[in-house]
């Protein structure tokens, strides 16, 4: 009996990309030439960068309300000269730091024991999503009543709106894990503390990396709302003062701040990944 398809009677299953015009720009799950993937991050930035300029340069809208990039740049110029942008950065970059690292240090293993273990997500889960749909802005007239007005209800402020998140994203990942991997070490004679330590925690790092990647922009927007209640640094409350002086030169400068800072602390996490997962990375 004759074959129906020319691709069957060669022993093959039809071409994957049978009917499809060859293409660069719209490939799906395939790398794009390194010129292309360069062009397009560049472009990224340079043209939101020159409708940015153009609107402000010919629209005129009063710079009062959106200001050019030169004076931005001289916004900039003008906090970094007087120790101001500084000061701010750093004094932001502390909070978030000891808040975001203090959420890690207790979200990754009660996220990977949730995933693992049902009775610990029966146990948590209920509570953990309870608090999870309270906004952390709302728990600061409480952290000043409780903490006061130094850096701890600031830094409390960025683990509450951290926490629960990291929690959440690290026990569903381990949802993941095949369980013929957990098979396979019973089979072998592997005991439960090794399953979970060998097994399902290396398999899981790349995830937790990744959550921790996402969400330390959670902890970015926690530490500006803290700085705007009660502050004397940081680059929330130099956004406040610039609001009420109707410095929006000032704000955007700030803003950039912390875009910078952000894409730095992403490309930061994804050298870390890198590193520390090679066996993971395609």
């Amino acid at each position: 009996m004759a074959n129906s398809s020319p691709a069957i009677s060669q022993g093959g299953s039809a071409p994957k990309t049978q009917g499809l015009k060859p293409t660069v720009f719209w490939r799906i799950g395939e790398a794009i030439p390194r010129s292309l993937n360069w062009s397009l991050m560049v472009s990224s930035i340079v043209v939101p960068f020159l409708a940015w300029w153009a609107i402000a340069q010919f629209s005129g809208i009063n710079p009062s309300f959106l200001p050019a990039p030169s004076n931005v740049a001289e916004a900039f110029s003008r906090l970094w000269e007087r120790d101001f942008l500084i000061q701010d950065t750093i004094a932001s970059f502390t909070r978030v730091s000891i808040g975001f690292l203090l959420a890690a240090i207790i979200s990754a293993p009660i996220g990977v024991l949730m995933g693992t273990f049902p009775s610990f997500a029966a146990l948590f889960e209920p509570i953990i999503g309870i608090f999870r749909y309270m906004p952390a802005p709302a728990f600061t007239p409480l952290l000043i009543i409780y903490l006061g007005l130094d850096e701890a209800p600031k830094i409390a402020l960025i683990f509450l709106g951290t926490v629960f998140y990291n929690i959440l994203m690290i026990m569903d990942a381990v949802k993941f894990v095949p369980r013929d991997l957990i098979e396979a070490t019973y089979t072998l004679g592997g005991r439960r503390p090794q399953v979970l330590m060998q097994v399902i925690t290396p398999f899981v790092l790349p995830n937790i990396i990744d959550t921790f990647r996402i969400n330390i922009a959670t902890s970015w927007n926690m530490v500006i709302v803290a700085e705007l209640v009660a502050a004397e640094l940081g680059l929330g409350k130099r956004i406040q003062i610039a609001q009420k002086f109707f410095n929006t030169d000032e704000i955007f400068a700030c803003l950039i701040v912390l875009g910078v800072i952000g894409v730095s602390l992403d490309l930061l996490f994804r050298w870390l990944l890198r590193l520390s997962c090679r066996w993971a990375i395609d």
